[in-house]
């Protein structure tokens, strides 16, 4: 596994007037040689829906060395979460992960944006986007980097993409990986109880609302689609919270695992996995 941090070099993009284009390429190619095409290839399409503009992205871009705090916060919680990161794993799983994580100015492409990048899966923690978000601690740096690295788990020793033909099947897929993901994650930290998302009292009311979030969800199964589905992402509802998926998918990974190994769950099928689900929401 690589940790690549260009912190050091990435507010060379600034010139007297701001955020200076020609700077920042100059920065990536010298950093990160290759990704400048990758890059730019996701900003143009995002543009091309209208959805954003170029001062919207210059907003976000600018804001960046007028942020010390928040930029010195979250540079040092990624060393903080990367510092013997590889051996951790490898402790943990007994494997190595053929990943890298990368520490980056970019143009606004995502806070951790997953992709390949010369030959290999790359986790890109955008600076920019994770100021704007706010998500500069250890809990948020471990939800950026732990949990991607268990989704990178389960594609290099497992199967992550699977495809199906109707939302039901996608959902309780998307449950069993992020479960998976979670675990991993759990692992990683040492602590099977935590959670990155426990903020404002959120694993308290998971864990006295569990039951019921297991029936709606086993209920709403049968029935959900991307519009309004309320379990996946901070910015859908279950009840007033967000990430509720992220919950039962661990509790229910949790309950295979008391009869499964962690290397054997990640190669299971959806036939199996429904078998599972079965069990565990009855």
């Amino acid at each position: 596994m690589e940790i690549i941090d260009t912190y050091s070099s990435a507010l060379t993009s600034y010139g007297d007037s701001g955020f200076s284009f020609d700077r920042w390429k100059e920065y990536i190619d010298s950093a990160l040689p290759g990704l400048f095409p990758i890059l730019a290839a996701d900003a143009k399409e995002v543009l091309s829906t209208g959805e954003f503009s170029e001062s919207d992205y210059l907003s976000v871009l600018d804001r960046v060395p007028k942020s010390r705090e928040q930029l010195e916060a979250a540079h040092g919680s990624f060393l903080k979460v990367t510092d013997g990161l590889e051996n951790v794993i490898y402790e943990r799983f007994g494997k190595s992960l053929d990943a890298a994580v990368v520490f980056y100015l970019g143009l606004c492409n995502g806070a951790g944006w997953v992709t390949e990048y010369r030959g290999k899966t790359a986790i890109l923690l955008g600076i920019e986007k994770i100021l704007e978000l706010n998500w500069c601690s250890i809990d948020d740096m471990n939800g950026l980097i732990c949990h991607e690295l268990g989704h990178v788990y389960q594609k290099q020793y497992g199967t992550l993409k699977r495809e199906f033909d109707n939302f039901e099947d996608s959902f309780l897929w998307q449950l069993f990986t992020e479960g998976v993901a979670m675990c991993f994650e759990q692992t990683v930290v040492g602590d099977a109880e935590y959670y990155h998302q426990d903020k404002n009292g959120w694993k308290a009311w998971c864990d006295g609302h569990f039951e019921q979030i297991r029936s709606d969800f086993a209920r709403d199964l049968k029935t959900m689609s991307q519009a309004d589905q309320r379990y996946f992402g901070d910015w859908v509802s279950y009840n007033g919270r967000g990430d509720v998926g992220y919950y039962l998918g661990c509790r229910f990974v949790r309950y295979i695992l008391s009869d499964y190994g962690f290397d054997e769950i990640i190669c299971f099928d959806i036939a199996k996995v429904k078998e599972l689900f079965e069990r565990f929401k009855s």
